[in-house]
């Protein structure tokens, strides 16, 4: 029907922000998108960027989505946004950012002074969690600035993730969603609201509650677009805005994965591997599942933090030939990329890479680095590249298996989103490593689909998320395991990769405490 309604997601990722209409059966009916500078960097290790930047850009992106399509904005009955994790802005009394926003990408830490007090400190030092603790307060945006910024924090009234900076934007209120609370809060991931006055999270951070918005569920109505956010938009005044959840959450929702034995994975610039459940069930203990965008329910995630980074890394650095063979003959780059890895055969040849290109926190430690093993004089630039993809379907096959360890739910079929998932090969690398179908949703949009998901069940479009999802979501391209590359992969995986973190281990450490890096 030409009169069907329409919902606006606006999806403000890491490296664009798009504008996407979709209508209630989950197609994508126009989209405006703006590539936007990740961050800009006045000291090594810190990624910043303007809050207004991200304004700035959500309306151009819309400008571009109505001049690409016939629609009539009269249409849209709604609008959702998702956005990146993490991401903090401090604003003034009025509404006003005091600094520019911390980006989920920075690297700064902030000091830590002496042990937790009081009863907390006894019980973290009993169950040596100490480290762990110390970790949480060094990566605490709200730390650094308060000790290093501290008339900057003494005027913030409104201390924000960029959803909800955003959503204020649209609606004038300072309300968000609970499926957007990712990151260095004083947030309860077992309850979805705001920790309560005896949790430990409160001593060890400046952050007060009168600081926060308010806090709502996935699809819950959060205001309405105010007059000067209609304008920017090129919509309505008075239009709802409906909670949805962080891009990783969306993903996942808008990629159907409604249950724990469908492991949703998202080759994105972090890769991850989720599993959605109704119980909170962490993936490595004291690590907290985070909310869904399925409201009272967990996303039980592992992180490779610069997951498909590694990939953009190699193209820079190494695929100087690909993108101007690619520009010369009038394709993406994508292709003669996927070229390379079939170049190789499974395995790379005995090559063999560990992924992690940036420390974690517990599994594997702050000590951890990359690394290459297996070096022959036969390998070339197709088998590292072919490597990186292979290093990073075992470090994700390695968390499916601590998920399933954890939730006692074996995952039977993989939902692979993200940019690299447009990639044929990836995909079938990713199929034969895991032993399972690697199902490719219908649209690359899956973020901005799960947002569109929630607005249409808050909006009634829909009456409930099961219908929504069944309605919206479909599966693409189905990529099958080969049993020889399964049996080589499998003997790889085994015998060679989950070794190699234990045994290089005390030689990171070394390297660490010789260099000094990783901090």
């Amino acid at each position: 029907m030409p009169s069907d309604p329409l919902i606006l997601a606006i999806d403000n990722g890491t490296q664009s922000v798009r504008a996407l209409l979709f209508d209630t059966r989950g197609n994508l009916v126009a989209k405006g998108r703006r590539e936007i500078q990740p961050y800009f960097s006045e000291q090594p290790g810190w990624a910043e960027q303007q809050p207004e930047y991200f304004w700035e850009n959500l309306g151009k992106a819309c400008a571009q989505l109505w001049e690409s399509t016939d629609v009539t904005p009269d249409r849209v009955v709604g609008v959702t946004v998702t956005t990146q994790r993490g991401t903090v802005i401090n604003l003034d009394e009025n509404g006003k950012p005091l600094r520019p926003a911390i980006i989920w990408l920075d690297q700064r830490h902030a000091r830590v002074d002496g042990p937790v007090k009081g009863p907390w400190g006894w019980l973290f030092k009993l169950a040596r969690l100490e480290d762990t603790i110390n970790r949480f307060r060094e990566n605490t945006q709200a730390n650094w600035i308060a000790q290093n910024q501290p008339e900057i924090w003494d005027k913030t009234r409104h201390f924000v993730l960029l959803s909800g900076y955003l959503n204020y934007r649209l609606t004038g209120e300072f309300r968000d969603s609970t499926g957007s609370q990712v990151g260095y809060l004083p947030f309860d991931y077992k309850k979805h609201r705001w920790a309560g006055p005896r949790d430990f999270k409160w001593q060890v951070m400046p952050v007060k509650k009168s600081m926060l918005p308010d806090l709502a569920s996935p699809g819950s109505t959060l205001g309405h677009l105010t007059t000067e956010a209609a304008s920017h938009l090129g919509l309505s005044e008075g239009l709802p805005v409906i909670a949805a959840a962080s891009d990783k959450a969306c993903e996942i929702l808008g990629s159907g994965g409604l249950t724990p034995d469908i492991g949703c994975m998202s080759y994105g610039t972090t890769a991850t591997i989720n599993a959605t459940n109704k119980r909170y069930v962490e993936p490595v203990r004291l690590m907290p599942p985070y909310p869904s965008a399925l409201p009272g329910h967990y996303s039980t995630e592992v992180m490779i933090y610069r997951g498909f980074w590694m990939v953009s890394w190699f193209k820079r650095e190494f695929g100087l030939r690909e993108r101007e063979l690619a520009e010369q003959r009038g394709i993406e780059p994508e292709e003669l990329f996927d070229e390379l890895v079939q170049a190789v055969p499974a395995g790379s040849m005995g090559l063999m890479l560990q992924p992690y290109w940036s420390p974690g926190v517990r599994q594997p430690g702050p000590e951890a680095k990359g690394s290459i093993i297996g070096f022959g004089d036969v390998h070339t630039r197709s088998h590292i590249y072919r490597a990186i993809l292979e290093g990073l379907a075992y470090a994700l096959r390695e968390g499916k298996e601590k998920i399933e360890k954890r939730s006692g739910v074996k995952i039977r079929k993989l939902r692979v989103a993200g940019g690299g998932s447009q990639s044929d090969a990836a995909m079938q690398l990713t199929a034969d490593v895991f032993g399972l179908p690697a199902e490719r949703p219908h649209t690359y949009e899956t973020s901005g689909l799960g947002a569109a998901i929630d607005a249409a069940v808050g909006l009634g479009l829909h009456p409930d998320f099961d219908t929504a999802v069944a309605a919206m979501t479909r599966v693409g391209d189905v990529f099958h395991p080969n049993p020889e590359a399964r049996e080589l992969y499998e003997r790889l995986y085994s015998e060679v990769y989950l070794r190699m973190y234990p045994q290089l281990q005390p030689l990171y450490q070394k390297i660490r405490d010789i260099t000094g890096y990783p901090k």
